[in-house]
């Protein structure tokens, strides 16, 4: 332990100050300042697809599966957005593939008959997907707990219904939307074209860029939201819902505010997923693709920023790349133990979640966040 009443060279008295914050209280302090996360994301989307698919030692069995890198994108702005709502508000929806799919059509129709820009295509998604959002908690949020999730549920199955029959003129009916096109971004840059000299390297194409911006962006939202007096309502409505009222806030307006600003980020996202994909098929509208981000967030943490993006990002590498495993072998043996191992993702997938939840209720994020101050409360000992 440090004196402290030390003298200096020059034979004064130096007299420590209790009140100053130690090193990790200053890491701490840093990590959470908003430039600072926005910073961090940004180059970890610039480094991921990199790391994912075009690092030395992984490009042999990745490199098919760079396009992967700008989809996982896309899906974690759809979790970071439900998030809002099921993590720090506290309503489970079941029916936000309504807005996924429905911005995705959105996108996809304005491409055929209005303009091909992929910005304009984001912002008509978006629109609409914000639009419904309030139309539909407006019906929906009149009731709360489980009968707000079956009426969310039963909103978007509606939905679906009539894409695939009364709406089939417009939406392809059981095909999907197919033939749409997208304009180069800004009239210049094709998004499936390369990257100039290192940004080819590291990004791959315009269209991850454009996605990464996109993400970072929504990151930075997030984040503001999260540290507004609305972030702290949805918080506290989260916690008590009686008690936020017995304060004069009005609940129901704050809740309807999250499912609209959720809704947002999901239409943000359908509208990407058509222009990465060029095509949006109908399972889009259907109730399993509101499962799978209620999978991914819980997965990854909810109440945290970036568990949802990381939940996104390993349901998809199982889904996507596990899924592709013919034969799971013993190391360095031609042993076979499983032949037509990737049909069976569904219960690795399965089993991850149930070890997960078993070991880490607050998710992966959960976890790791656990890990990192079970390690600063050490050195906080050892400073002392």
């Amino acid at each position: 332990m440090s004196d402290p009443d030390a003298t200096s060279s020059d034979g004064a008295t130096v007299v420590d100050d209790p009140q100053a914050p130690s090193l990790v209280e200053r890491l701490q302090q840093f990590r959470e300042r908003e430039a600072t996360v926005i910073g961090l994301t940004a180059i970890g989307v610039a480094l991921f697809p990199w790391i994912f698919a075009r690092a030395p030692v992984i490009s042999d069995l990745l490199l098919g599966y760079q396009n992967l890198a700008a989809l996982m994108l896309i899906w974690a702005i759809f979790a970071i957005g439900f998030d809002l709502l099921l993590g720090y508000t506290g309503l489970l929806s079941f029916g936000h593939a309504a807005f996924w799919g429905g911005s995705a059509y959105v996108a996809g129709i304005v491409s055929l008959r209005v303009s091909s820009d992929p910005i304009v295509m984001v912002a008509a998604g978006t629109i609409f997907a914000v639009l419904f959002a309030w139309v539909l908690g407006y019906l929906s949020l009149r009731r709360g707990g489980i009968y707000f999730s079956i009426l969310t549920l039963a909103f978007a199955q509606m939905l679906y219904y009539m894409s695939a029959a009364p709406l089939a003129s417009l939406t392809g009916g059981e095909n999907g939307l197919t033939g749409i096109d997208v304009s180069p971004l800004f009239g210049s840059f094709h998004l499936e074209s390369e990257l100039p000299m290192l940004a080819g390297e590291l990004l791959g194409t315009w269209m991850y860029a454009f996605v990464g911006v996109i993400t970072v962006a929504a990151v930075g939202i997030a984040y503001r939201i999260l540290n507004s007096p609305y972030g702290m309502v949805f918080r506290a409505i989260r916690e008590n819902e009686q008690r936020a009222k017995f304060v004069g806030l009005n609940v129901w307006r704050y809740k309807l505010m999250a499912f609209i600003v959720s809704a947002g980020f999901a239409g943000i996202a359908g509208s990407l997923f058509t222009i990465h994909g060029s095509y949006v098929p109908l399972q889009s509208l259907f109730w399993t693709e509101s499962g799978e981000i209620v999978i991914m967030v819980v997965l990854g943490g909810t109440a945290s920023l970036f568990g949802p993006i990381l939940g996104a990002g390993l349901y998809l590498y199982i889904e996507n790349i596990v899924s592709g495993i013919q034969q799971l072998q013993v190391p360095f043996t031609d042993i076979v133990l499983i032949n037509d191992f990737g049909t069976y993702w569904h219960l690795l997938l399965g089993l991850i979640f149930v070890v997960v939840i078993w070991t880490a209720p607050r998710g992966l994020w959960g976890g790791l966040s656990d890990l990192r101050t079970a390690v600063e409360s050490r050195l906080r000992g050892e400073d002392r």
